[in-house]
């Protein structure tokens, strides 16, 4: 179920799917770099101001599913008009600067988005643009990104399934204050707590 906060800016409700601490996994393989499997967090938050702000920070998996060392982090601005065109400015670790332009699909909770404009520092990699695919399926968060450069035509390079995160700051607040001790679900004499 998609919840829309009351201080949710009108203009990003249909970005509202988006909200919240996600977590999960994914695959990463592009000709020249290390085929792995990965660890994601993702975290979209809203001020009430007309955009989300988005970070990532995804890291290398080893065959037990153990960290083994950072892969990449991003971080963003994601809005939309009344049109729903979706446009984000996105900062990556390996010292890319981007601006997407996408849209929403009709009816459903799914963004396509492309690269418009790429700056990059002498340090960073080749890159020369990409696309990617989000989408809200049975209330998980599901991505592929596409990448190219001036060597290798666009092709999928990584993909991600997330599962939502209890914000459990947000969870602890809503309790009633005449808890027995703010976190038992029974009352001192054993009955279930029905308040």
């Amino acid at each position: 179920m998609i919840e829309i906060p009351s201080d949710l800016n009108p203009a990003l409700v249909p970005l509202a799917f988006l909200l919240g601490n996600w977590e999960g996994a994914g695959v990463a393989d592009f000709p020249g770099a290390e085929k792995c499997n990965f660890g994601q967090e993702v975290t979209f938050t809203h001020d009430g101001r007309d955009f989300l702000e988005y970070t990532s920070h995804s890291w290398v998996l080893d065959h037990e599913g153990k960290k083994l060392r950072p892969l990449e982090t991003e971080s963003g601005y994601w809005r939309v008009d009344a049109d729903r065109k979706v446009e984000v400015v996105m900062i990556r670790d390996q010292g890319v600067v981007e601006v997407w332009y996408g849209e929403l699909a009709d009816k459903k909770p799914q963004i396509d988005l492309a690269t418009d404009a790429i700056a990059r520092t002498a340090a960073s990699g080749p890159y020369s643009g990409g696309k990617r695919l989000y989408g809200y399926v049975n209330s998980d968060l599901m991505w592929v990104g596409e990448k190219a450069t001036p060597d290798v035509p666009l092709r999928p390079y990584m993909s991600a399934h997330l599962k939502k995160v209890a914000d459990l700051k947000q969870w602890a607040e809503s309790l009633p204050d005449d808890m027995p001790d703010g976190v038992s679900f029974f009352r001192p004499d054993g009955t279930p707590y029905e308040g």
